[in-house]
């Protein structure tokens, strides 16, 4: 995928992390993307949580189809592993790839039309698998790249630049990820930085297959009056599940006794987090309630967001395909393909 090449401006105050690496070490080429378009804000967040999770740019590989969407990729971490796949491909050649290297982190980029339309087969056989890999669905409720026709994600009444309102039921995604098994899945909005770093941060973290579902408005053909994925509307009906934060494994931190309804946690860097309980009743390692939640914000015409469900038992590809701990792409030859004796009494066992 071409891109214009970003100058790299070093700035002798920068901050590093423990790589020694400054934001800017994570970006990509220059986007041409429509400006104000909600993915280059789900870009500069991935950046973010990359710099901050001290992750190693050649130790990524970063997947997408076809679409807007998929061009994400070409604007960070340009010293990372990439693939453009056909449209709706990229979950099978990402599956392939995690099973030839297990030891990289995988990032995939897709949006709506790419997922939900000609990939859905792909993205659920991913979620079935549990695919190690992080899966952000760039999501606008449009085909932006052939003029902004709607998705398989638009609301029934929502109304296209056209003035045309949607009659089909659309495909959400993160129901489809609860009904079929997902460990880890979430929601958020591309103009929330806030709460989408932290969320991509712990998405990277799980085990397995995790699935962020971000509203990213298209501003040439779904940011006007009548759309439900437009900045105004999501900012309007953002209902936010819990106070996002992602915290690394270290020392065990504790919540301290208090009776007020915000309690001041000091964390590992000396910054003060200020935690407020959230709804006794919302559990997110149920997966029945995640979904019941869901389901009545939209009964409310709200958009839940945030960490909506997670799963940290579950076993993700290799634990159920037994595959062992050395990757196969440094398994040598000879182990890998034994010879044609090996073969014949191989296949002797299911004659």
């Amino acid at each position: 995928m071409t891109s214009i090449a970003k100058p790299l401006v070093r700035h002798k105050q920068s901050r590093t992390n423990a790589l020694g690496l400054t934001i800017r070490d994570y970006e990509g080429g220059m986007s041409t993307l429509c400006a104000g378009c909600g993915h280059d804000s789900v870009t500069a967040a991935l950046i973010q949580a990359a710099w901050e999770l001290d992750l190693e740019p050649h130790r990524v590989g970063k997947m997408s189809g076809i679409g807007c969407s998929s061009k994400t990729t070409a604007y960070f971490m340009k010293q990372s592993h990439g693939f453009n796949s056909v449209h709706g491909r990229m979950p099978s050649v990402t599956s392939g790839a995690a099973a030839a290297n297990r030891t990289l982190t995988y990032i995939g980029i897709s949006g709506d039309g790419d997922s939900l339309s000609i990939g859905l087969g792909q993205l659920s056989h991913a979620i079935r698998r549990n695919v190690n890999m992080l899966y952000v669905l760039e999501n606008n409720g449009v085909y932006g790249l052939t003029k902004g026709q709607f998705s398989a994600s638009a609301d029934v009444g929502s109304k296209s630049k056209k003035g045309e309102a949607n009659e089909q039921s659309p495909i959400d995604p993160v129901l489809l990820a609860l009904t079929l098994g997902a460990t880890f899945v979430a929601r958020s909005f591309s103009g929330d930085k806030k709460q989408l770093v932290p969320i991509l941060k712990a998405g990277l973290k799980h085990k397995g297959f995790g699935l962020v579902d971000v509203i990213s408005p298209c501003v040439s053909f779904n940011d006007h009056e009548g759309s439900t994925k437009s900045y105004a509307f999501t900012r309007e009906h953002e209902v936010e599940v819990v106070h996002t934060d992602f915290v690394p494994l270290r020392r065990e931190i504790t919540m301290p006794e208090t009776e007020e309804d915000v309690a001041v946690v000091q964390m590992h860097d000396g910054v003060s987090l200020r935690m407020r309980s959230t709804s006794e009743q919302y559990d997110p390692t149920s997966r029945d309630s995640a979904y019941a939640h869901v389901r009545a914000c939209q009964a409310r015409g709200e958009i839940a967001t945030g960490l909506l469900f997670v799963d940290e038992s579950g076993r993700d590809m290799h634990d159920m395909l037994n595959t062992p701990p050395t990757p196969l792409v440094e398994v040598p030859f000879e182990r890998l393909c034994p010879g044609r004796d090996e073969l014949e009494a191989l296949m002797e066992r299911y004659r």
